[in-house]
């Protein structure tokens, strides 16, 4: 019974992939099908792996075990599947680790960062049912103050979770939000604090001034908050996530990572490129707009999806 859930999560995850697994899958399978492995197919093979944004250290990695023991033999699409697959999880293994509140801290401070357009809003909501599910109190601060939409958002995601929203007038001061919601929280006893803030301001050192203030402005009524600070990132971006993740680490001291949307890009494998350069705990990954579609990170299970292994 308890392999139900489990199950339907494998098949959302390997179809939400398929895009970057068949983009994979195919090249490889047409490579490997016309002559015998020599260094030219090698190089084809890790053209491919780049072209699927995993990243320049882990495509040549993989074009090497590839190799190994293989050179002047035909060799199958499935094994240089299998030996993606194997590489992939090896970096990943490092990063996959699951986001734990500390009940001792109450609230536990979550301070959710990203561009606009990333799937902030949406994480916080699903992130605030899962929460619920789990038997904590939850308490939302809409504190992306500069956009009507997102305040909103929020709101329909404190109605749907039956988790209590704090926010303000549209153009209200984030920080002074924020404080607010924490002092509130404390009092109301939550176990959990989700944050939300602003994705854009007119240039980047304008957000990160917002986003340094935001957090000034927590540790006056928790000096140990916040607790975790997650970068929710937008897997269509392909290399543009890297930069992200290093803009944002330097101004919220990022301590794990949300990919989204997933299945809206055949280069899924930059989770693999950024777990490589950053070694950041990689905590959920989404696959698609429902409830359910936001599911902890486990590295086997992506390292198959993205190759393309079936289960």
């Amino acid at each position: 019974m308890n392999d139900t859930p489990k199950q339907s999560w494998w098949r959302r995850l390997s179809s939400g992939l398929k895009r970057t697994s068949s983009s994979i899958g195919t090249a490889v399978a047409d490579l490997v099908t016309k002559r015998k492995l020599d260094r030219a197919m090698l190089d084809d093979i890790e053209d491919v792996l780049l072209r699927a944004d995993l990243g320049s250290e882990v495509a040549a990695r993989i074009a090497t075990a590839v190799g190994q023991g293989r050179y002047d033999k035909a060799v199958s699409a499935d094994e240089v599947k299998a030996v993606v697959a194997t590489e992939v999880e090896k970096v990943l293994a490092l990063v996959a680790k699951p986001l734990v509140i500390d009940a001792g801290k109450k609230p536990f401070v979550i301070l959710v960062v990203g561009v606009n357009g990333s799937g902030k809003t949406t994480t916080i909501g699903k992130l605030a049912s899962r929460f619920k599910s789990e038997g904590r109190a939850v308490m939302l601060a809409a504190g992306d103050t500069f956009r009507a939409a997102a305040i909103e958002q929020l709101k329909v995601w404190g109605e749907r979770t039956g988790a209590p929203v704090i926010a303000r007038a549209h153009g209200s001061d984030s920080a002074s939000l924020a404080f607010d919601a924490l002092s509130e929280a404390a009092a109301q006893k939550k176990d959990v604090l989700l944050i939300d803030t602003a994705g854009r301001l007119q240039n980047k050192a304008e957000l990160m001034n917002e986003l340094e203030k935001v957090v000034r402005v927590i540790r006056k009524v928790d000096a140990d908050a916040p607790h975790a600070v997650l970068l929710v990132l937008d897997a269509t971006v392909g290399q543009n996530a890297l930069s992200q993740v290093e803009a944002f680490l330097k101004t919220a001291g990022v301590t794990g990572l949300v990919m989204t949307k997933l299945d809206g890009t055949a280069r899924g494998g930059i989770l693999v490129a950024l777990a490589e350069k950053f070694r950041l705990p990689v905590h959920f990954i989404g696959v698609g707009e429902g409830i359910d579609d936001l599911a902890p990170f486990t590295a086997s299970e992506f390292a198959k999806a993205v190759a393309g292994i079936e289960r």
